[in-house]
């Protein structure tokens, strides 16, 4: 086995999509659509594609039967993290979630202020606004602290 990189012109450059196993495909994507935006381009059965505009699918919905086992807290995937511009954009989502008393953890990490929160399938969802520009930090540093994303509005209301 080789220890080397391939070289950055043959190797991927960008995650294609996301694909989660859910129970019930049409609550996965009431909530994907109204939580986060996405639009449907595609359904085939139990299956769902959706898009953020730019790509035929950035999330891929399957269907697997209200009697599935939860996801696993050993080895998987933790979370699925989608970035926001704004920091109004970020308050934006977690009303969203809050509207729908959604649990939400807001963390910052100091080069992002994040919202944890999971699908209606247990799914781990990460929504963040990169912050490393603005506070001229680009490394994280362990920083895992509560902030308050009920401020959020009010703080960005003073930016417009």
């Amino acid at each position: 086995m080789s220890d080397s990189h391939p070289d950055p012109g043959d190797a991927p450059h960008v995650v294609g999509h996301v694909h989660l196993k859910v129970r019930d495909v049409d609550r996965a994507v009431e909530f994907y659509r109204s939580v986060l935006g996405l639009d449907v381009t595609e359904r085939h059965g139990q299956f769902a594609f959706l898009t953020f505009g730019d790509r035929h699918h950035d999330v891929a919905l399957q269907g697997v039967g209200e009697d599935a086992a939860p996801p696993g807290g050993g080895v998987g995937l933790y979370h699925t993290a989608f970035e926001v511009e704004t920091e109004s954009a970020l308050g934006a989502v977690y009303e969203r979630l809050n509207e729908r008393d959604v649990p939400v953890s807001p963390v910052d990490h100091c080069i992002s202020r994040a919202l944890y929160f999971d699908d209606p399938d247990g799914n781990g969802v990460e929504v963040y606004l990169d912050t490393r520009a603005d506070r001229d930090q680009y490394e994280w540093e362990g920083v895992n602290r509560r902030f308050d994303p009920a401020a959020i509005e009010s703080e960005s209301a003073g930016d417009e």
